[in-house]
C-alpha cells in the first residue's frame, strides 16, 4: 500500500523570504542592518562603549591616518615672528627691532607697547601651561578617528550616537504604524461616519508639511528627550500607513473569507484583526521599514535645530550639530564620522525596503 503524499503549498512569509534570500542586495543590506541592531544591543547592554565619555584624548585629536597635526607656537614672541614681513611697510624695520626687543626681554608686545604685567603674565602662562600639561598626562595625540573638543573618541561616540538615534527610529515608527494600522482598520472596515471622522483628522495633518508640523508638536511640547521625539514623530507620522490600511480594509471586508466569518457568528473585532489583518500585514511591515528610515532622519534634522536630545545625550543629530562649529576650525572628523554611519543605515535599510517590498508582493515574479 503507497502512501498518499500531501504537497502543501507554502505561504506567504515562506515565498517571501525565498524571494528575499535570492537577492544578494537585500541580503547584503539585511547584514548592514543587523550588524547595526547588534551594536546597539551591546551598547545598551554596556557591553561596549561605555566609557565613551572619557577624556581619552588630546582636544581635538586627528584621526590616526591623518597623523598629529602640528603644533601652534608657544608664546606670543613666536606668534609674532612666524608673521611674514610686509615689503611695502615703511615700519618695516622698525616692527623688526620691536620683535626682537621683545623676543629678548618679553617686556614689549608686538606693537611696541610696554607692559608693566609682563612678568606676571609670564608666571600665570607658566603655571597654565604646568597644569594644562599635567590635565593631558597619558592622552593620546592621535585616534582611530580622532577625538572632539573634549576629547571623547569619536568613533564611540559614533557608536553610543547611533543607539540613541536608531532607538528613536524604530521606536516613533512602531507607534506611527500602530496608530496607523489601528485608524485604517477602523476607518475601512466600518465607515460611513467613522470613515468620515478619521478622513477629516488625515486632511487635517496631511494639510500642513510635515516638517513644520513636527516643529510645532515640538514648539508645543517644551520638553528635550528620547520619549520627546517618540512622540513627535510617531504622532506626526501615522498618516502614510493609515491612508493605506484603509484601502487595503475596504478591498477586504467585502471578501468571501470575511463574508464566511461573519455567518459563522465572528465578532467585528475578530474579523477586522484576526481575519482580514494577517492578509494586510505585509503593507505595516513595509510602512514600519520605510518610516525608521525617515524618522532616523528626522531626528538628525531635529537635534540639529535644537529640539531633539538634552545635553549629555550623544545622538547622531547632536555630533552634526556639534560638528558645525568645528569645520570653521577644521576639525572634520566627527561630521565624517556621524555621517558615514547615518548614509551606511539609511542606504542599507532603503536597499532592504525596497527588496522586502518586492518580495511581499505576490504579483511580482
Amino acid at each position: 500500500m503507497t502512501a498518499i503524499v500531501h504537497n502543501t503549498s507554502p505561504g506567504l512569509w515562506r515565498l517571501a523570504w525565498r524571494r528575499l534570500r535570492a537577492d544578494r542586495v537585500a541580503m547584503a543590506s539585511l547584514a548592514v542592518v543587523a550588524a547595526f541592531l547588534l551594536m546597539l544591543v551591546l551598547s545598551a547592554s554596556g557591553l561596549i562603549v561605555a566609557d565613551w565619555e572619557d577624556e581619552v584624548g588630546v582636544n581635538y585629536a586627528p584621526p590616526g591616518f591623518v597623523g598629529a597635526t602640528r603644533t601652534a607656537p608657544a608664546t606670543a614672541a613666536q606668534a609674532a615672528q612666524a608673521l611674514p614681513d610686509n615689503p611695502f611697510d615703511p615700519l618695516a624695520d622698525d616692527i623688526r627691532a620691536l620683535r626682537a626687543q621683545m623676543a629678548d626681554t618679553g617686556a614689549i608686545d608686538m606693537y611696541g607697547v610696554t607692559d608693566p604685567l609682563a612678568a606676571d603674565m609670564a608666571q600665570l602662562r607658566a603655571d597654565g601651561n604646568g597644569k594644562a600639561a599635567h590635565a593631558g598626562a597619558g592622552r593620546l595625540a592621535t585616534l582611530p578617528f580622532g577625538a572632539d573638543k573634549w576629547g571623547h573618541d569619536i568613533l564611540k561616540k559614533t557608536i553610543k550616537g547611533g543607539e540613541t538615534s536608531i532607538v528613536v527610529g524604530l521606536v516613533a515608527a512602531l507607534l506611527a504604524v500602530s496608530l496607523g494600522s489601528l485608524f485604517g482598520a477602523l476607518s475601512g472596515y466600518f465607515g460611513g461616519v467613522v470613515d468620515d471622522l478619521f478622513n477629516w483628522f488625515y486632511s487635517i495633518f496631511t494639510a500642513i508639511p510635515s516638517v513644520l508640523m513636527i516643529l510645532a508638536v515640538a514648539a508645543v511640547l517644551q520638553q528635550k528627550g528620547v520619549a520627546t521625539i517618540v512622540l513627535i514623530l510617531g504622532l506626526t507620522g501615522w498618516t502614510g500607513p493609515y491612508r493605506l490600511i484603509r484601502a487595503e480594509y475596504i478591498k477586504h471586508k467585502a471578501r468571501e473569507y470575511v463574508l464566511a466569518a461573519d455567518a459563522i457568528g465572528a465578532s467585528h473585532w475578530r474579523r477586522m484583526f484576526v481575519h482580514i489583518f494577517p492578509n494586510v500585514s505585509h503593507v505595516a511591515l513595509v510602512q514600519m521599514s520605510i518610516l525608521v528610515v525617515g524618522f532616523i532622519k528626522a531626528e538628525v534634522i531635529l537635534s540639529f535645530l535644537g529640539f531633539g536630545v538634552p545635553v549629555g545625550v550623544v545622538s547622531w543629530g547632536s555630533m552634526l550639530n556639534e560638528a558645525q562649529n568645528e569645520l570653521i576650525l577644521g576639525r572634520w572628523w566627527q561630521l565624517t564620522a556621524a555621517a558615514i554611519a547615518m548614509a551606511l543605515l539609511v542606504t542599507a535599510f532603503s536597499l532592504f525596503t525596497d527588496a522586502l517590498r518586492d518580495a511581499l508582493d505576490p504579483k511580482v515574479k
